[in-house]
């Protein structure tokens, strides 16, 4: 009895906690830079509630019961529109992805591929100058601009290509002009500081340069491109959403994990607009990379 008892109080407090945690992540303190990589990870915190209600049901209490139920509810209503969301589709006038290729750049020729095909726009992060992926896609892209580690390859002419500052103190982010059939469109390709637990500063930093220069840009059609080290909710994420919209949000499915590649649990990886539509917004593996590449189409 008493061990019961004890069980239905601890599910009730815990499921109150899981509950408060999910629902007012935004409320909690950063904690060193703890909180924000916690809600990198936001969705997996549901994996709670299956272990509070059999821990419920193994006490026989109704409360229990009710209370480990509130977090699934949370969840539900946090996640459940995005698990459920159907593409707009229809028409699109420009193909992109987005692909940190990883640090050892031994991205496989198929992945390479499968990556341009059919694509207007790719961009490229953590390459390594000269490596395998660049000469590759120089070779399917009559346009391409690279900075440092960060490439942006296109089928449309780029004009006033060159690098911007996110405030690295290396180059790791560049901004073109892509002259397509159907008008401009200004694209960033940047690939931020990381961020881990207790080490985050540096990584806001670098969001809040992104994010003041997309405020000064006044291109109408504007696409950011790239790992920016922030999952979808993170706080910090605020800075570029809005005011730029995220393509997964508006026309994936599901979660859109991209990193780790074998089995993502986060999206470090985004594709940002403004001034289009997105139409379709989907996860592709690529062989050799530790990320997965997000790609988009978007109609003007």
């Amino acid at each position: 009895m008493l061990r019961s008892a004890v069980l239905r109080s601890a599910v009730i407090v815990l499921a109150a906690v899981l509950a408060a945690v999910l629902a007012g992540h935004r409320l909690l303190p950063e904690l060193g830079g703890f909180t924000p990589v916690l809600e990198s990870v936001l969705p997996w915190i549901g994996l709670g509630v299956p272990i509070l209600l059999a821990a419920a049901l193994a006490s026989r209490s109704v409360p229990a019961i009710v209370a480990a139920l509130v977090p699934g509810v949370v969840w539900l209503l946090l996640f459940g529109p995005g698990l459920l969301r159907s593409p707009p589709g229809g028409p699109s006038d420009l193909s992109v992805a987005t692909l940190n290729v990883g640090v050892a750049n031994d991205l496989s020729g198929t992945a390479v591929r499968n990556l341009s095909e059919g694509r207007d726009l790719v961009a490229l992060q953590e390459l390594t100058p000269g490596g395998p992926a660049a000469k590759e896609l120089n070779d399917r892209y009559p346009h391409h601009f690279q900075v440092g580690t960060v490439g942006l390859w296109s089928r449309y002419p780029l004009t006033g290509a060159r690098k911007v500052d996110v405030g690295l103190g290396w180059a790791r982010a560049l901004r073109a002009i892509v002259e397509s059939p159907k008008g401009e469109v200004t694209v960033y390709v940047m690939h931020l500081a990381s961020a881990r637990p207790g080490e985050t500063e540096f990584r806001d930093e670098t969001l809040d340069a992104a994010g003041e220069l997309i405020s000064a840009d006044d291109s109408d059609r504007l696409l950011l491109l790239g790992d920016l080290n922030t999952a979808t909710d993170d706080r910090h994420r605020e800075d570029l959403v809005p005011p730029l919209l995220d393509a997964h949000q508006e026309a994936g499915q599901g979660f859109g994990f991209t990193w780790p590649a074998r089995f993502p649990i986060t999206r470090p990886d985004h594709i940002l607009y403004r001034g289009m539509t997105a139409t379709t917004a989907t996860v592709e593996e690529a062989a050799g990379s530790d990320h997965r590449a997000a790609t988009a189409t978007l109609r003007f």
